[in-house]
């Protein structure tokens, strides 16, 4: 194929694109789904409820918006969640566009049948919640697993990190690395990680897997935020997966981690939204349970971070998680 040809052929593709995004973007029922996927993720079911929409004329409108690139699927059990998508890679006309359409539709508020149609959901969600730990008081094996086990977040915490653009690959910092899972996305990405933990024991934990997984770049370091304000080089990246709900001030979270990024470094965080699970507090070791999300905007604009990319997961047992990126 010659260049003109190549080119040809690019147009009339981005062409297509744009046409998707036109068709999907046509119908003021998908603007609706959209503007509701800003803040959580549904299922079908869910969203013809909210939207008090047959399930086939509601699985039509989610494969239009799909085909148009706006949404994502999540498999969760025997159950598909929605969401609105992430850019990826170097961004495009078409995705451009879409994000405009997002900026939009997210200044619109929802109609007042939607939020009242949306809090029966989550309220559903919330039982939902409480009957899952009831049915499994006595199984427990590890608390915290229940509530929202790292497989169940790490890939969509890995895709927010391969498509954050950040101003070099040379430092990356883990804040509460548990048992060092993430390490693992980390080491190969970056020429240096540290691991902070202020727990010996858990910091021990990491290092035990990182021997065992061969990762030789991986610096660990007892202390919290404040010391690592003091003590490390800038960084390119953060990491902070499902920490903030167990530290006393997460705010100042916040502004250890803006002084120590560089200019245009990231800051990822991946933790629970609100819910009204006391048990947490006592069993898992929860100081907060959970967060609504201008929580994390707040405290991001104040600590001079601004906000990029968010993305909302719901979990089968009741749960939210919110993947959050902020910049330096």
């Amino acid at each position: 194929m010659s260049l003109p040809e190549k080119a040809s052929a690019a147009q009339e593709l981005g062409f297509l694109d744009l046409a998707a995004t036109l068709k999907a973007a046509g119908d003021p029922l998908r603007l609706e789904v959209l503007r509701l996927l800003a803040r959580d993720s549904f299922g079908v079911m869910e969203l013809s409820r909210i939207f008090e929409v047959k399930q086939s004329g509601m699985s039509h409108h989610l494969k239009v918006l799909a085909n148009a690139g706006l949404v994502a699927t999540r498999r969760e059990g025997n159950s598909i969640f929605y969401r609105r998508v992430l850019p990826e890679g170097e961004p495009t006309r078409e995705m451009g566009w879409a994000q405009a359409l997002f900026q939009r539709l997210d200044t619109t508020p929802l109609s007042a049948k939607v939020q009242a149609q949306l809090e029966l959901i989550r309220a559903e969600r919330d039982q939902a919640s409480k009957q899952f730990f009831a049915d499994n008081a006595t199984k427990f094996r590890a608390q915290q697993d229940l509530i929202a086990s790292y497989p169940v977040y790490a890939e969509a915490v890995t895709d927010l990190l391969t498509s954050t653009p950040l101003p070099s690959l040379g430092r990356a910092l883990e804040v509460g690395p548990g048992e060092g899972e993430f390490l693992a996305q980390l080491a190969p990405r970056f020429e240096q990680v540290v691991a902070l933990d202020n727990a010996k024991t858990m910091l021990d934990k990491a290092e035990a897997f990182a021997v065992n997984q061969g990762l030789s770049n991986i610096a660990f370091v007892c202390g919290d935020t404040g010391l690592a304000r003091q003590e490390l080089e800038p960084v390119d990246c953060v990491v902070v997966n499902m920490v903030l709900h167990h530290v006393p001030s997460p705010a100042s979270i916040f502004e250890d981690i803006s002084a120590l990024l560089k200019p245009g470094g990231a800051l990822l965080i991946c933790d629970l939204c609100h819910h009204d699970q006391q048990w947490a507090r006592e069993a898992c070791g929860d100081q907060w349970l959970g967060f609504e999300p201008d929580d994390f905007s707040n405290w991001a604009q104040a600590a001079q971070l601004s906000e990029g990319q968010s993305q909302y997961m719901a979990l089968r047992n009741g749960f939210r998680i919110q993947l959050r990126q902020f910049f330096k």
